[in-house]
């Protein structure tokens, strides 16, 4: 049952939170801890090689001062690939990371602003909203609107309130807009992401 809410009762934060299954990380197996007799080779420019006696292969990459590392067993040989251990196992950590982030647990995180809007308050939901970006959540950001604010929509000074909001976060952390802009509920909403920062 849903109860109404006047516009006094309504947060200023508020969190949906969306659970998915946690992601595993399959064990790696390198060199010595590969169990098969004989593999197919992939060289450390992603071109196959061929199939190798287990021993054969990890002396081919020895040589090479790289490691052998085995990417799949699902093949009959078992693929493995030629190339640096700890390189290897940054970008799987890397990639494991941002596959968390998507599946394990994701939040929207509600920013609410109001039409007339202090600076100071501005600044403290820009800082609330700058949070819950370095924690990998998203926010929506809504601007409740009433009345004659609502003949605003998308245009002039609502438009501008967003925009402002936007700008102070940006200015702050690099951000991207996951939806654009639209009239939603009892006012305007958009919904942004912290960006990747570019090396």
């Amino acid at each position: 049952m849903q109860r109404s809410l006047n516009a006094g009762s309504i947060p200023a934060i508020s969190t949906i939170l969306l659970k998915s299954p946690i992601v595993k990380i399959k064990k790696t197996f390198v060199n010595n801890q590969i169990r098969a007799t004989e593999v197919r080779v992939i060289n450390n420019n992603g071109e196959q090689v061929g199939v190798f006696p287990l021993e054969e292969a990890i002396k081919i990459a020895k040589e090479q001062g790289l490691d052998l590392i085995q990417i799949t067993e699902k093949a009959t040989p078992p693929v493995c690939k030629i190339t640096d251990y700890g390189k290897y196992l940054y970008w799987e950590k890397k990639k494991e990371r941002e596959k968390r982030l998507k599946t394990f647990h994701s939040e929207v995180k509600g920013i609410r602003l109001k039409f007339g809007m202090s600076p100071h308050d501005m600044e403290i939901r820009t800082n609330t909203a700058i949070k819950f970006l370095e924690k990998g959540h998203r926010v929506r950001v809504e601007l409740l609107l009433k009345g004659r604010q609502k003949a605003d929509t998308l245009s002039g000074f609502a438009k501008e309130k967003i925009g402002l909001f936007l700008k102070m976060t940006k200015d702050k952390m690099p951000i991207k807009i996951e939806r654009e802009i639209k009239r939603e509920g009892r006012g305007l909403t958009i919904i942004i992401v912290k960006a990747e920062e570019k090396s």
